[in-house]
């Protein structure tokens, strides 16, 4: 709330902007700027009821003129590329300064794309380093500890369980359970189960 309060003052405050609405979920985002169809969008990732690629894929379907910039705090490639792929035309952190914010909405608004110059170095490495074709899992987006938890949840071990074994809080567990779930667009522990099934790690009874 507070985030986003900062951020329409921004916004209103500049000569050619204006807010036009706003919505606190994803589902809700994407149904008003379906209604509302403003030039950009301005999207988190991480929200309740509909993750930010999702409702980018959804409005981008419907609405495909309307731009949409994703704000986030997540700084790894695996984020920035399941918004890329939903239809966002930028990738801003929400630690840039005002300065770059603005800067993402109106070279969207004109048709281009921004990404993030703290991201830049990563990008570049990552699409270095890696064949476009070479066939990489999924897992591969993940970090160390993130495939930790992904393979305990599927083992089925708790939350809490989990914490115990890795030195880390419940709430830290969860943490990860959440963005590693995003980046493999699992929706649920069974998906878990299911994907590490796939993945050879679990044998089927």
């Amino acid at each position: 709330m507070v985030v986003r309060e900062g951020l329409k003052a921004l916004v209103n405050a500049q000569p050619d902007m204006h807010v036009v609405g706003e919505a606190d979920n994803g589902r809700a985002a994407w149904q008003r700027a379906k209604e509302l169809k403003p030039d950009v969008v301005v999207m988190d990732i991480s929200m309740p009821e509909m993750n930010g690629a999702e409702a980018t894929e959804r409005l981008k379907q419907e609405c495909p003129e309307v731009k949409v910039l994703a704000l986030t705090v997540y700084e790894d490639s695996g984020y920035l590329r399941k918004m890329i792929e939903a239809g966002a035309s930028g990738y801003v952190l929400k630690r840039a300064v005002t300065e770059e914010l603005v800067r993402a909405v109106r070279m969207v608004a004109a048709g281009g794309s921004y990404l993030d110059p703290t991201l830049v170095g990563e990008v570049i490495s990552t699409y270095f380093n890696q064949d476009s074709s070479d066939g990489k899992s999924p897992e591969s987006e993940l970090s160390e500890r993130e495939s930790q938890v992904l393979r305990l949840i599927a083992w089925g071990y708790s939350n809490k369980e989990i914490g115990w074994k890795l030195n880390i809080s419940v709430k830290t567990v969860d943490t990860y359970k959440l963005r590693l779930m995003e980046k493999l667009n699992l929706r649920s522990r069974t998906d878990i189960v299911r994907y590490a099934l796939r993945q050879g790690w679990l044998q089927e009874d």
